[in-house]
């Protein structure tokens, strides 16, 4: 199956630690953190990536290459401007050979089961499937809420400091939906998730409790560090 990897965006927040390159190619142990996610992908039989790229997307592809180093396909869809989470996915679908792809964030690691979304997508019916996560206070996000599987809130603001679940950031996508996204600067979380529940699309999935983690700043990128050093990862 594809998998569509959204790794355009300027990862301004770590800067301090990363300035010489796009997040998901932040190092550790000399690897950049994007290998250590197509290296998951595989192990779930995801071999064809497509890099949504942008800032010094170059790099990425002069890293990659064509994937068959890594055992997998690449293709490269670049963004001369930026065009937000939804308008990446509509640029990077060109690339698209089947009716649906997994779609996720370059710059988060999230230990899953895909085949799990593929199965509760054709279960269920749905237009769309997507992983949700459990945290220890939902007033830091917008909460999602799962009812019997199928979604029933989602960017949701509570002052609430609760525990709850949030967007966890993966997603199946049909090449029917993805042809929905209008052209331009268009989000996925706040515009066409939002706009697709409205119209009664039926979009569901699960929540799932696996190693999760975000580079976005430096913190965390030097835990995933200490987590590759330790062997957790």
């Amino acid at each position: 199956m594809q998998a569509i990897l959204l790794a355009g965006g300027l990862g301004t927040r770590l800067q301090s630690v990363v300035s010489d390159r796009p997040k998901p190619m932040a190092l550790i142990q000399d690897r950049p953190f994007m290998e250590y996610v197509i290296r998951e992908l595989k192990a779930n039989g995801i071999d064809d990536i497509i890099f949504a790229v942008g800032y010094k997307g170059s790099m990425v592809e002069d890293y990659f290459g064509n994937g068959a180093a890594f055992g997998i396909h690449a293709a490269y869809a670049y963004e001369e401007t930026l065009l937000g989470t939804a308008g990446a996915i509509r640029n990077a679908a060109r690339h698209m050979t089947g009716d649906e792809a997994f779609v996720l964030n370059a710059d988060t690691f999230y230990r899953i089961d895909y085949r799990r979304l593929v199965d509760i997508k054709q279960k269920k019916g749905l237009d769309m499937a997507l992983v949700l996560r459990q945290v220890p206070d939902i007033s830091r996000y917008g909460e999602a809420v799962l009812t019997d599987g199928i979604l029933t809130g989602f960017n949701e603001k509570s002052s609430d400091a609760r525990p709850g679940t949030i967007n966890g950031g993966i997603y199946l996508l049909s090449r029917e939906l993805i042809g929905r996204i209008p052209e331009g600067k268009v989000s996925l979380e706040n515009d066409m998730i939002p706009e697709w529940l409205a119209e009664g699309r039926r979009i569901g999935g699960f929540v799932n409790d696996g190693y999760f983690i975000d580079i976005g700043i430096p913190q965390d990128y030097f835990r995933f560090i200490d987590d590759v050093t330790e062997g957790r990862i």
